[in-house]
């Protein structure tokens, strides 16, 4: 009798294994061959974006996010080879991922802004930035907020979708910046000197340029003043120095020349009548 359940017993194992066995070295060997392919791809993948210089923390999520991919289409497979509908599998992972998609769409917003400032980077760190509502040097790129110091050293996070939803100004981005300034003048006083002074302030300040020229011209003639344009050119590293000193001189100067700098004013007349 236990010879013939011991025969029994063999029997059904290698039924079993010429109807599954196949099936499961096929799998095993997907999974393989799987892994591997997603550690050739995540390798190739960081290697072409490290090539095109891209941010680091970009390189890390996109080769993770090759890996896994991967890695779940191997396991699909697998399963597809023991019979397993991967159908309905597929359509319950495609519900699922928009149900997530649904709930967390600002975040998703913020992660596809990040990708694109850590692509594209219209900023980078250090660049002082005018974006999202706040001005600041940019000290973070994150994948989803950025974070900026302000002049008076205020920590300020941004999510990523304000950042690219706007305009951004950034102030670092050329290696010059123009000066705007404007310098008024009495109705009274020598326009010619007073050109004569500016074109001097500019010409003597060290880290004003020369080229592109600096530009002193007539342009307004105000309720009050006559208003000249000062234009200098400078580094953009240099630009506040510039443009504190330069106002400064013109102050200085000004008062040495004997040109006046007048206050806003309004003539009044009065006219008697016969009563």
């Amino acid at each position: 009798m236990e010879s013939v359940n011991l025969g029994e017993t063999t029997s059904q194992i290698v039924n079993f294994l010429s109807v599954y066995g196949l099936q499961v070295i096929g799998a095993i060997l997907i999974l393989i061959v799987g892994r591997i392919a997603a550690g050739i791809l995540a390798s190739a993948t960081r290697r072409a974006m490290e090539r095109a210089k891209l941010d680091t923390a970009l390189i890390g999520f996109l080769t993770s996010l090759v890996r896994i991919g991967i890695i779940a289409f191997a396991v699909i497979a697998a399963l597809k080879k023991f019979g397993v509908e991967t159908t309905s599998f597929v359509a319950v992972l495609g519900a699922a991922g928009l149900a997530i998609g649904l709930a967390l769409q600002g975040s998703l917003s913020n992660f596809a802004a990040g990708v694109l400032l850590l692509i594209f980077k219209p900023i980078k760190i250090g660049d002082y930035v005018e974006a999202g509502g706040t001005s600041g040097s940019v000290k973070e790129i994150g994948i989803f907020t950025s974070t900026f110091h302000t002049p008076d050293n205020k920590k300020v996070i941004i999510p990523n979708s304000q950042i690219t939803g706007g305009t951004i100004i950034n102030y670092s981005a050329n290696d010059t910046r123009r000066v705007d300034l404007v310098a008024g003048i009495g109705y009274g006083d020598d326009m010619g000197k007073a050109k004569e002074v500016l074109e001097r302030i500019l010409k003597e300040h060290p880290l004003v340029l020369d080229d592109p020229a600096p530009i002193v011209e007539v342009a307004e003639l105000g309720d009050s003043s006559v208003n000249l344009l000062v234009r200098p050119w400078v580094k953009t590293a240099d630009y506040w120095r510039v443009y504190w000193d330069v106002t400064r001189s013109i102050k200085e100067e000004f008062d040495k020349a004997g040109i006046s700098i007048p206050f806003p004013q309004r003539d009044v007349h009065l006219y008697q009548t016969s009563s």
